[in-house]
């Protein structure tokens, strides 16, 4: 990217001198300096709250203007009472609370050193600190001093500088006389009253920390992030988009990390507590360039029509067959899900409903609930030495061969894949024969077409009066009829079931099933992944994916896209183009770059059976033809440039 910084810096000498003039607290970084030091100072005194309540309040005032800014200075430092060891311990928290725009594009500050600007009504003593780490000027801080007594108690402040008094700011500004244009960053009513004074072009209210309604409507443009605000004004970015342009919805109330993650990268995110139809769907989905979901919202070919601008599809699950897998690699859009998060958490369920099942429990606890007492072992055995069934053997069902032999049973499973069994695990040459020898039965196969009906009256024929049969992999792998029907006639003599072929979208909807209220049967609500753990494994996994793919065009477990893990690009500009696989694009790729001049300093392509996936990385600054020809290339499905 140094190539991109020059040519932008010999823009910048060609045009005007543009100074840019940023705020601290709430702006550089995410909070307010003095709510911060109220924490370290008051930490002893016995109205720590109520003191901190009256620094907000008194802070919100002189933001907002409703108070004037030296008696809000002089309050505040009367109920803190800060000690120079307290500004210490201030400095190394502030330095971890920069926001995250800001740190995103540490590299402009250091290009343009010489025309940013930190003018605040906060003091050196913590600020300088924090900022100089970015490279800004010291000369470049403007701020107020404390005043210290000989223990290193705050006394007072410089009430000689201008920024201790009411339009300070705008009366530093004047003393600068920064010969060029001023673009003035921040959150505060003292920010937007250098604008107000005639003294900048423009002022940007900085949103991505704190709104101030007054504040907003005397902005000339409301800034989520910083990213927004170079992209605004075509500065150069160490990305090429605003993440905060980048609209992620997500459904089904996914784990709290995955909303906090993805807000902290910078993307304008949306929730909805639960699933979606497709009429809802097709609706919310125009404009979103991330959708996440979970296992009962249906992205159908008809969704991914109306999603003009979706870039990718994330499933906090296991399974994707909710997802139209076909529609989504056509129109280019990239699907991720978190295949291992949750293999704990359903191995753990398993096993719990084995148990309970395998001892009557279910039937002897609803007799508990209606008051009949009804001690006896008949029907209840141990599972030590019984023989337990997997219908697939992916990473659930290994996981819970080890954990099931580790209890004394002695497992056989049967894959249509070859699969290497783990400990004692024996494979199976067939369905028939696993069900005619089993004493568990417990399914954990994928959710593709070809498993409908896999258990149905033929199958259950096969099995062991006297079966347990569990289900925890997909609802329509199963002929509930039939499965009923066995339970009636006490062929399975204990059930689970986790899924089913419909599920209500959200839990205001009944749940309605032939299942319900039959003897010694478990039903749970699709919760085999859903403990904390999982879901919050789930939660980091899938972000982490979405991320790296908008941010460097890594696929790494993608199910859908080549999988391509890419090296940190340093130096140069990544172009990802996704195409139709067919003979000669590659070649067209480079036709149009070679034609331009233009070398290639790194390029990779991977192909699956419907597209190509090709990375390239040049060195050189390119003009709108360029892409244009590029995305113009036949059989192209979309193109990007990613710095």
């Amino acid at each position: 990217m140094r190539n991109e910084f020059i040519y932008f810096r010999l823009t910048l000498a060609m045009k005007p001198n543009k100074y840019f003039v940023i705020d601290f607290d709430s702006t550089f970084t995410k909070v307010e300096a003095f709510d911060v030091l109220a924490d370290i100072s008051l930490k002893d005194f016995p109205d720590l709250e109520e003191r901190k309540k009256q620094i907000i309040a008194i802070t919100n005032q002189g933001m907002d203007g409703s108070l004037s800014f030296r008696e809000s200075l002089e309050h505040r430092i009367a109920l803190l009472q800060p000690n120079r060891r307290h500004l210490e311990q201030l400095v190394n928290i502030l330095r971890g609370l920069v926001s995250e725009s800001f740190k995103r594009n540490k590299e402009f500050f250091q290009e343009y050193a010489d025309h940013v600007y930190i003018i605040s009504n906060g003091f050196h003593a913590f600020i300088d600190p924090v900022v100089t780490e970015f490279g800004i000027k010291p000369e470049n801080i403007l701020a107020n001093r404390f005043q210290f007594d000989e223990a290193g108690n705050v006394i007072g402040f410089d009430k000689d500088n201008p920024l201790s008094a009411n339009n300070g700011k705008v009366e530093q500004l004047k003393r600068l006389n920064l010969p060029g244009d001023v673009y003035v960053i921040g959150d505060g009513y003292t920010d937007y009253e250098i604008k107000h004074a005639g003294l900048a072009n423009k002022f940007f209210a900085f949103t991505e920390n704190v709104e101030r309604e007054r504040v907003l409507s005397g902005a000339d443009h409301v800034t989520p992030s910083f990213d927004e605000f170079l992209y605004l004004n075509k500065l150069n970015t160490a990305i090429s988009y605003p993440k905060n342009r980048i609209n992620v919805l997500l459904l089904e109330n996914v784990h709290p990390i995955a909303i906090e993650l993805m807000r902290a990268e910078g993307f304008n995110v949306e929730t909805y507590h639960a699933a979606m139809t497709e009429e809802e769907l097709c609706e919310r989905i125009k404009n979103v360039s991330v959708l996440g979901i979970r296992s009962k919202t249906h992205v159908s070919a008809k969704v991914l029509e109306h999603a003009n601008r979706l870039m990718a599809i994330g499933a906090f699950c296991i399974g994707t067959n909710q997802i139209d897998l076909k529609a989504a690699t056509k129109k280019g859009i990239a699907v991720f899900n978190a295949p291992f998060s949750n293999t704990r958490s359903v191995v753990e369920l398993a096993i719990a409903e084995m148990i309970m099942l395998i001892r009557g429990i279910p039937d002897k606890s609803t007799k508990m609930h209606k008051g009949i007492w009804d001690k006896s072992a008949k029907g209840s055995y141990e599972v030590r030495g019984k023989k337990l069934g997997l219908i697939g053997y992916g990473n659930i069902g290994a996981q819970l061969s080890v954990l099931a032999e580790s209890l004394g049973m002695k497992v056989l499973y049967y894959d249509r894949e070859e699969k290497l069994a783990l400990g004692n695990a024996t494979k199976l040459k067939s369905l028939k024969e696993l069900l005619e020898q089993a004493d568990v039965v417990s399914l954990h196969v994928d959710g593709r077409e070809s498993n409908t009906n896999l258990i149905s009256e033929r199958e259950f024929s096969w099995m062991k009066p006297g079966v347990i049969f569990m289900n925890l992999s997909r609802g329509h792998v199963v002929d509930i009829k039939a499965l009923r029907e066995n339970i009636l006639s006490r062929k399975i003599a204990g059930c689970s079931v986790d899924v089913f072929p419909y599920e209500p979208v959200s839990n205001d909807e009944e749940f309605v099933s032939e299942l319900r209220d039959l003897p010694n049967t478990i039903l749970t609500p699709h919760i085999g992944g859903s403990t904390l753990e999982a879901q919050e494994n789930i939660g980091q996994f899938v972000p982490a994916k979405f991320m790296d793919y908008i941010n460097t065009g890594s696929t790494s477990n993608s199910v859908n896209f080549p999988n391509l893990t890419l090296p940190t690009l340093e130096n140069a500009h990544r172009l990802i183009h996704i195409h139709n696989n067919v003979p000669g694009i590659l070649a067209k790729i480079n036709q149009v770059l070679a034609q331009h001049e233009i070398n290639i300093v790194g390029q990779y392509l991977k192909t699956n059976e419907q597209i190509g996936y090709v990375i390239t990385d040049i060195n050189k600054e390119y003009n709108k033809e360029v892409i244009k020809e590029l995305r113009a290339i036949e059989n192209t499905i979309k193109f990007r440039v990613l710095y």
